[in-house]
């Protein structure tokens, strides 16, 4: 057994039966071209961080002085960015006979968009400078797109049912060692002062990761197709059916309900990815400081990531949907026990707990995010083959992009009431997507 499969075996749990059935020829090839999964997707999950929407760019725009109303536009720039366009570019896609040269060329988008960044944190200022990085963020989210697009398909294409889950458990545990690495520098060096300078040096080792996970795929040995390489004619042709985007997107998701009842199981578990601003914002009404600095928010997240990615990845290949419905259910109930102590005249910025309240809070909203991540990226690429696959992405991706504006405008419009308001708006949405999840059909093989 060469190193190479060794240093896979200790990674992932094999699935001895599932790899019988891939062809002899390419069974060779599995171990490497999962490390290089495993690599280029903890370089990946690091380069988010590197350039998050939610945490580095506002400190960004503070620093350099930008307008505070413009801020508001960075997460929806970056979500519905990458997701909206994803059906208009499956024909592309599509063409391509080799999808890892997509994946690729979304990564060299991605480190160009990052170093314009970086270029702007050393020399702008003012609504200018953030106007150039807005503008950037949005090329950044296209280059995130590609990559969204073309990943799930070269992950199906190389690696069985069985180990896909851990390759990306395993592959987020990484990035959160590297997240909470990267936030324990940034504390040491600025704390919540950190200065434009320093985040100059953050983007630019962002654009390295960028290049790097460009180059480690690079090296995949990806098959044409799971059975046999497409004629031109039969692409082209698959292409021409999708030339209508928004119509075959209505289309696949009124005749596919498998298909439609996971995107709205994905759509009602939005509660993980959205809450965790809300919990910031109600500790800071409450008057609890345990979050605040840059560095902070990337140590929980990363904490968050380094425990749930090797956590879920194996339950992930064992049943992707329980691993979706236990995360929401489990998200759920977090934040209505946060809102209803958060009410407690007790829980203030003189009570040591309830500081401590907002940091459980945070942390384990974000774990289990981690988890329905996980779970619903595995499930996806479970339940689909070959060029199917490529489009459930794209239109499950493109029609989150959607669902994602409206939800998102819904909770916002409810924390002008109250922030409370807004979390059990999510948190009932989540209970709901729990009682959906679990009819959903299993398709994991663990």
């Amino acid at each position: 057994m060469s190193v190479t499969e060794r240093l896979y075996s200790v990674l992932i749990r094999r699935n001895a039966e599932a790899e019988d059935e891939v062809p002899a020829n390419r069974r060779h090839t599995i171990a490497p071209n999962g490390l290089r999964l495993v690599l280029a997707n903890a370089l990946q999950s690091s380069g988010d961080q590197v350039v998050n929407a939610s945490t580095v760019l506002p400190w960004l725009f503070a620093a350099l002085g930008v307008p505070p109303a413009l801020t508001g536009v960075l997460v929806p720039i970056r979500e519905a960015g990458s997701m909206l366009p994803q059906a208009f570019l499956t024909p592309l896609v599509l063409r391509v006979r080799y999808r890892k040269w997509v994946f690729i060329a979304g990564a060299l988008v991605q480190a160009g968009a990052v170093a314009v960044m970086a270029g702007i944190a050393a020399l702008g200022e003012g609504l200018a400078a953030g106007l150039i990085i807005v503008s950037a963020l949005a090329i950044f989210a296209l280059g995130r797109c590609l990559c969204s697009i073309s990943s799930k398909d070269v992950q199906g294409r190389t690696v069985p049912k069985g180990e896909r889950g851990q390759i990306n458990g395993v592959a987020t545990t990484a990035a959160g060692l590297v997240a909470i690495t990267l936030g324990l520098v940034i504390r040491l060096l600025g704390g919540s002062d950190i200065a434009a300078e320093q985040l100059f040096w953050l983007l630019a080792l962002g654009v390295v990761l960028w290049l790097a996970v460009a180059a480690v795929y690079v090296g995949i040995r990806e098959p044409v197709n799971e059975q046999s390489a497409p004629s031109k004619s039969t692409t082209n042709e698959s292409a021409s059916e999708h030339k209508n985007s928004f119509v075959r997107m209505a289309a696949l998701l009124r005749q596919d309900k498998p298909f439609r009842d996971f995107v709205t199981v994905r759509s009602l578990l939005l509660l993980s990815s959205l809450s965790p601003p809300f919990i910031v914002t109600l500790s800071v009404h409450a008057g609890a400081s345990s979050l605040t600095g840059l560095g902070g928010f990337i140590i929980a997240s990363g904490l968050a990531a380094l425990i749930g990615g090797r956590l879920f990845g194996r339950f992930a290949d064992r049943s992707s949907k329980k691993l979706m419905s236990i995360g929401a259910g489990v998200a759920s109930a977090v934040i209505i026990v946060t809102v209803g102590l958060a009410a407690l005249p007790a829980v203030s910025a003189d009570s040591w707990w309830g500081n401590m309240l907002f940091v459980v809070s945070y942390f384990a909203v974000t774990l289990m995010h981690t988890g329905v991540r996980i779970g619903r990226k595995t499930y996806v690429v479970d339940m689909a083959q070959g060029d199917q696959r490529t489009v459930y992405v794209a239109v499950s991706n493109s029609a989150m992009g959607l669902i994602l504006l409206v939800v998102g405008g819904l909770s916002s419009l409810l924390a002008l009431l109250h922030i409370a308001w807004a979390l059990l708006f999510l948190a009932a949405m989540g209970l709901t997507g729990v009682v959906a999840g679990g009819r959903l059909p299993d398709v994991s093989r663990g």
